[in-house]
């Protein structure tokens, strides 16, 4: 016979397992364009499996590149013409909802941390995701907003748990998400990603900063998203003004598409539900 305190472990483990079409995930980005480049695959794969998507971009992108002009007319066009891209980019790629933040493309490790950390929490808190999605601390290439977006998504991810503010009502009350994950892309990835488009590079401070692959040790999650290629395709191609640099992905074959975006890889930062270094194919292994 269990005993009282094994019975309550056992139902606690029970009560964190969901049915499918309850299951929600948040991917929280820096700039619009992530979504598709970076985890396009992903959130279509889930979209078509019934599992609610959620956007919450830091950023509109405003300081990024407008198509051809050879001079920008100026960050409210550019940030509002990305922003309607990113729109129509999600609903290519069947995302439930997108969200901004509304700090300043470029200077987004410049943002009051408290208050950027309280913004996010409360659309954990909101939304109440099982799984969260973001940069890895590298930043992909060191880009400084995307370090930035994968510090403050992971340090929200810990206040949500709390109730803030006190006597919370109750869609505001604390959400413990079950499991975070950065985006982690291994050499093979890099290399086919940055064939495709350009070598991905920025400077900061001087110093020059290059993409940042993951040893093949480290991957925790690889998510077959093969199916979804001509989908993440699509979406890519509402970033207009910014698929313009990207001009060999116009002549790339289906075989090639299907290289560069039917497959995508995660570090499980943590997870209440399981562990261990079997590899993961699902990032919903656990709550399923």
């Amino acid at each position: 016979m269990a005993t009282p305190a094994r019975e309550n472990l056992r139902n606690a483990t029970l009560s964190t397992k969901t049915m499918p079409s309850d299951l929600k995930l948040m991917c929280i980005l820096a700039h619009p364009d992530d979504e598709s480049l970076g985890m396009g695959g992903m959130l279509a794969r889930y979209a078509s499996e019934g599992i609610a998507t959620y956007l919450l971009t830091a950023t509109r992108g405003e300081k990024g590149r407008f198509g051809d002009a050879a001079e920008s007319p100026g960050p409210d066009v550019v940030g509002r013409t990305r922003e309607a891209e990113l729109r129509a980019a999600a609903k290519e790629l069947g995302i439930k909802e997108v969200a901004f933040l509304g700090y300043e493309d470029g200077r987004l490790d410049r943002a009051d941390p408290s208050e950027a950390l309280a913004k996010i929490a409360a659309h954990i808190r909101c939304i109440r995701p099982h799984v969260v999605v973001t940069f890895g601390p590298e930043g992909a290439y060191g880009h400084p907003d995307h370090i930035a977006i994968s510090q403050l998504a992971t340090g929200a991810v810990v206040c949500a748990a709390a109730d803030e503010p006190p006597r919370a009502s109750s869609e505001m009350r604390g959400h413990r998400v079950a499991k975070l994950y950065y985006m982690a892309w291994p050499e093979r990835a890099w290399a086919s990603y940055q064939a495709a488009l350009k070598t991905l590079k920025t400077k900061v401070d001087g110093v020059e900063r290059n993409a940042v692959p993951w040893p093949d040790w480290a991957i925790t999650t690889v998510i077959d998203a093969t199916a979804f290629w001509p989908v993440v395709w699509r979406a890519v191609r509402c970033h207009k003004t910014q698929v313009c640099i990207y001009g060999k992905l116009e002549a790339l074959s289906d075989e090639e598409h299907r290289a560069l975006w039917g497959r995508q890889e995660f570090y499980r930062v943590f997870s209440t539900v399981n562990g261990g270094r079997q590899m993961e194919s699902d990032l919903f292994e656990g709550l399923r």
